[in-house]
């Protein structure tokens, strides 16, 4: 009967507010905790056929979701592995118990944490969750992998005591020789520099490059030999190239052509007149130095000037200590060393689910898969999809206070109301009792 309709829909409503009002705490409890996500109910009502002119109360039924869509405003950190996701994406990360078992580590996704070394240098949050990531090879190239899958993702790990070296293998030489030392009557007297390069271990080495101008019977030859001895090198020189320069009017002393002597090249080395460089072979493999192209660039000239060389750079660095570790937009991760030198660690990707909605809830604003979130597919952050990683940056909570207290107080009254209701049908029913009486 009706009547009887009325109470169960009064029931149902206080099912259902007293749903939300354990949301509203939720949220409220959670609103100075980074990366929680705000949960929401959906009120659905129930109806019931009725017939003869009667009408019989269904009541409400209530669901509840995590908005995962919805995104924080970030707050900057003083720790550079303090990480973020500026946009849509999640970070995958693994339970820390998880880390040295055998197998591929159950995966978990967080929109944001604060990872810090333990004492295995494993990259992991205070709750126990540990980054993970894609392992970058030798030369700081990631080797593909698979994208449907969490396959290959290893627990981050940093070794505060780490220690690390570049070799050199490009090297940017300029400088002017002076005009008039290639004329007849001249010394011919050599000019030496020394270039600092860094061998394979880390040693600091010493390539000398010395000038010789090449002096004619009569006139100007415009001509120099290069020598290129090497410090780490038992057998010298390593390189000997013959340098012409154009004395015309449109070359501007700029280098006309580079060819080893005619005797031949002393170490298989040669000259690229497409880019400009040479290379040579030294003990630790073969290094590219940068002079310049025929006629198109003033690396190298012959001026009337005095020898002056400059620009010298060149990569590598010397025996670092590790010095901070620091994640770019696309999350690549790279340890800083103390000597300026950075070396690819890592690359974090990106999850993303067709519905994000979906994922169930775990401890430590952390999420799981389901099959209403749909199939994961790793990004390469800030491609797709998905936006960047941001590091020295933590996502706030998403709950908004003034809301929430707004909605408790709709809740507190709507409560009372279907509490009320439950109270009339009761004297109701109670009335319907006496009158059998």
């Amino acid at each position: 009967m009706s009547i009887s309709s009325s109470m169960n829909a009064g029931v149902t409503g206080l099912n259902v507010n007293a749903s939300k009002l354990a949301t509203i705490s939720d949220n409220i409890a959670n609103s100075s905790t980074f990366g929680y996500k705000t949960a929401k109910t959906d009120f659905s009502s129930i109806a019931l056929d009725s017939g003869g002119g009667t009408y019989t109360a269904g009541g409400v039924t209530v669901s509840t979701f995590r908005n995962v869509e919805a995104q924080g405003s970030l707050v900057t950190t003083g720790n550079a592995t303090d990480i973020s996701v500026a946009g849509r994406g999640m970070l995958p990360v693994t339970s820390i118990v998880d880390v040295n078992a055998a197998g591929d580590p159950p995966l978990m996704l967080v929109s944001t944490g604060s990872f810090e070394p333990d004492k295995s240098g494993v990259l992991r949050t205070q709750g126990g969750l540990a980054l993970l990531g894609w392992p970058a090879n030798a030369d700081g190239s990631v080797t593909p992998r698979a994208r449907d899958s969490a396959s290959g993702l290893e627990p981050v790990r940093v070794t505060s005591s780490q220690l690390a070296a570049e070799a050199t293998e490009n090297i940017s030489f300029g400088a002017n020789l002076p005009a008039s030392a290639t004329k007849a009557g001249e010394p011919g007297t050599p000019l030496p520099v020394g270039i600092e390069y860094f061998g394979n271990l880390g040693t600091s080495e010493t390539l000398t490059a010395t000038f010789t101008p090449q002096i004619p019977a009569t006139g100007q030859s415009n001509t120099w030999q290069l020598q290129l001895t090497d410090s780490a090198s038992a057998t010298n020189p390593v390189g000997v190239f013959d340098i012409a320069f154009d004395a015309s009017r449109t070359g501007a002393g700029g280098i006309s052509s580079v060819l080893p002597p005619s005797t031949g090249a002393v170490n298989g080395e040669s000259y690229d007149p497409q880019t400009g460089k040479m290379t040579i072979n030294l003990e630790g493999g073969p290094v590219s130095i940068l002079i310049g192209r025929p006629g198109q660039d003033g690396q190298l000239t012959q001026l009337s000037s005095s020898f002056a060389p400059n620009a010298i750079t060149k990569d590598g660095a010397p025996v670092g200590n590790l010095s901070t570790v620091e994640i770019d937009d696309n999350g690549i991760l790279r340890a800083v060393y103390d000597t300026g030198f950075s070396r690819t660690l890592y690359q974090v990707p990106l999850a993303d689910v067709p519905n994000l909605n979906g994922l169930r809830a775990l401890d430590n604003q952390a999420f799981a898969l389901t099959a209403e979130s749909g199939s994961m597919y790793l990004w390469d952050a800030g491609s797709g999809p998905t936006g960047s990683t941001v590091g020295f940056a933590r996502e706030s909570s998403t709950t908004d206070i003034a809301a929430e207290l707004t909605a408790l107080i709709e809740t507190q009254r709507a409560y009372s109301s279907n509490a009320k209701i439950i109270q009339t049908v009761d004297e109701m029913l109670q009335e319907t009792t006496n009158i059998k009486r």
